[in-house]
C-alpha cells in the first residue's frame, strides 16, 4: 500500500503511545461529566506518579484531557476527565485501528 492509498488510516500519535492508550481508554469509560481521581487512575493503571503526569500533561497540551486540581476538605485533590474533543479523538482512533485490522476485500 502508498502513503497515497485511501485504505492508509493515520492513528493519532498522542494516543498511540501505549500509556496514553491506556490513560485515554480508562478515561473513556466514565460519563462525560465524570473525573477520576489521579490516585485512582495510577492503581488502576499500575503506572508511577511521574509516569502518569508526564503522560497526562501531552494529553492536556492536545486538549484531550483535563486535569483539575482541587481540595478535599485540606487535602489536595487531582481530578482527571476526558473532553469533549478526546473523546472524539479516541473514537476516532479506535475506528482507524478497526479499519487497519479489517481484511482488505479483493485480497
Amino acid at each position: 500500500m502508498s502513503e497515497s492509498d485511501p485504505l492508509v488510516t493515520e492513528l493519532d500519535p498522542v494516543i498511540h503511545a501505549q500509556a496514553r492508550l491506556r490513560v485515554v481508554s480508562a478515561l473513556s469509560v466514565l460519563r462525560d461529566d465524570d473525573r477520576l481521581a489521579f490516585p485512582q487512575l495510577q492503581q488502576s493503571l499500575n503506572m508511577t506518579a511521574g509516569n502518569l503526569s508526564v503522560h497526562l500533561r501531552k494529553l492536556e497540551d492536545a486538549k484531550y484531557v483535563e486535569v483539575t486540581k482541587t481540595h478535599h476538605g485540606r487535602t489536595p485533590t487531582t481530578l482527571v476527565r476526558l473532553t469533549r474533543r478526546g473523546r472524539l479523538a479516541f473514537d476516532d482512533y479506535t475506528a482507524a485501528l478497526r479499519a487497519l485490522l479489517k481484511p482488505q476485500e479483493g485480497q
